[in-house]
């Protein structure tokens, strides 16, 4: 079931992003977009599922990170990207964005970054990882993380988003990584908020994304040198 969830988040949605080059200029008395990302509707009960395999290092049971609800039915690690095409340029970190495994869990679940990026793979856990990146604009790499080897780097050259991650050794772990082309974007937190500053004032398209819900887009008008609060909602389909 993992894996056909995985495959379907993939299918359709790689790729998405801004249509057309992005257009870096100076940002003078921009304005910002903030608020809070809810699941429509009651929010299920957490699931949780049996640990078969290296229970010193992962725990004797986990809970299913692909659809986590805080509070007042916040919605965690859903994606905003407003759809810019100028604004501020977009900057390529000079370390590593860090990617965990500790605890046989994928830490953060849902990853976003500038392309051109390298994502810094963690393995302090003692135990076989191997890592398996799905990529379709940027080359698929499967790689073992044997217990000895605490780090991988992983050079993403290219915008592509979602990208799906699992782990071949632990069938239970996944996460997604999102390679952006522009610097408008966030991933909300375990209670679903979310802010983007410095955008060019005008009127925006907003795309939301979570590998469970799905996508849907919205639209905003953002003023300069204000914030616009939102409050938005995703649901089953």
């Amino acid at each position: 079931m993992r894996r056909t969830i995985v495959t379907a988040a993939v299918l359709g949605l790689a790729l998405c992003g801004v249509a057309g080059a992005y257009e870096a200029a100076p940002v003078t008395g921009g304005g910002s977009v903030s608020g809070q990302v809810k699941l429509a509707g009651a929010a299920p009960a957490p699931e949780k599922f049996e640990v078969t395999k290296d229970q010193e290092a992962c725990g004797k049971d986990k809970v299913k990170p692909d659809l986590i609800v805080g509070a007042g039915g916040g919605l965690a690690n859903a994606v905003v990207v407003v759809k810019a095409s100028k604004g501020k340029p977009i900057a390529v970190p000079a370390e590593p964005v860090v990617f965990d495994q500790k605890g046989c869990e994928y830490k953060p679940h849902v990853l976003a970054f500038p392309a051109g990026s390298t994502v810094r793979v963690l393995n302090p856990d003692g135990v076989l990882h191997n890592v398996h990146v799905m990529g379709k604009a940027n080359p698929e790499a499967n790689k073992a993380m044997p217990k000895f080897k605490k780090q991988e780097d992983w050079k993403i050259e290219k915008p592509e988003w979602p990208i799906a991650v699992k782990c071949d050794a632990h069938p239970w772990m996944h996460a997604y990584w999102l390679s952006m082309d522009q610097p408008y974007y966030a991933v909300t937190d375990a209670d679903g908020n979310f802010k983007i500053t410095d955008l060019p004032a005008g009127d925006y398209e907003v795309e939301l994304w979570h590998e469970t819900l799905g996508k849907a887009s919205q639209k905003i008008t953002v003023q300069g040198g204000q914030d616009t609060k939102v409050a938005w909602e995703m649901k089953k389909g």
